[in-house]
């Protein structure tokens, strides 16, 4: 019989709670649950789930601080944080502080779904020994493809493929986000920083791939104004 694989669903609003157990029952997982921040840490430090679902706003203890106190215990939990609409600025506090991806309230079935099963390609990478960044040559573009986590750890790979592409002397450097990627602040930082970099260089670059979570962070810390972003790599290509 095959293992459960552990997720942790942190919410002080009990129907929230009951709808998670229900959807999350029905994809396998064994299921663990809490009320509040801090029932919640006890218990992560318990069980150590490889994945967590909390809400950001919450009595005792936030789901900033939860997020915090989870990463202090393993760095490599991956943290989905629940927040409100309008509350973007909530989630990219919690993207700084590794979070590494955020679903909104009302809760959509899709949207959870998509946010699971980017979770579960992120832990296989991160168990496996395949590059996350990896470098193709097309006839006018040079692709940068990106999967799993992008972290500042990420970064000096990504800036080593830069140089690759650059060889390659192309018309435009394409980074291709696989669909179950995401990126921390510190990887948002550093990326700002090589798009900045090369943009002043005369290097064209463009993005592809991400999902419509990130494109909506991406527009809000500016990184849009120094590279478009298309829905995929055929499309980035067709408009070179």
């Amino acid at each position: 019989m095959t293992k459960k694989e552990k997720i942790l669903v942190i919410d002080d609003e009990r129907p929230t709670l009951k709808m998670f157990t229900l959807l999350l029952s029905a994809y396998g997982y064994e299921i663990f649950t809490a009320e509040n921040g801090q029932e919640g840490l006890d218990l992560f430090k318990k069980e150590r789930p490889g994945l967590v679902l909390t809400d950001i706003k919450m009595p005792i203890m936030d789901g900033i601080e939860v997020l915090k106190e989870i990463k202090k215990v393993n760095p490599h939990a991956e943290v989905i944080v629940i927040t409100g609409h309008g509350d973007m600025d909530l989630a990219i506090q919690a993207l700084n502080l590794d979070a590494t991806d955020f679903i909104n309230k009302p809760l959509q079935r899709e949207a959870l779904e998509q946010a699971l099963s980017r979770a579960a390609e992120r832990l296989a990478i991160a168990q496996s020994e395949e590059g996350q960044v990896v470098i193709n040559e097309r006839p006018a573009a040079a692709v940068v493809g990106v999967r799993g986590n992008v972290t500042a750890n990420t970064i000096p790979h990504l800036s080593e493929a830069f140089e690759k592409a650059k060889a390659m002397k192309k018309e435009v450097i394409l980074i291709d986000f696989e669909e179950n990627a995401s990126i921390n602040g510190a990887g948002i930082t550093g990326l700002t920083d090589l798009l900045q970099k090369n943009r002043d260089l005369g290097i064209r670059v463009v993005l592809a791939g991400l999902s419509s979570n990130f494109k909506t962070v991406f527009e809000m810390v500016g990184i849009t104004k120094l590279a478009d972003l298309f829905n995929n790599e055929d499309e980035a290509l067709r408009a070179q």
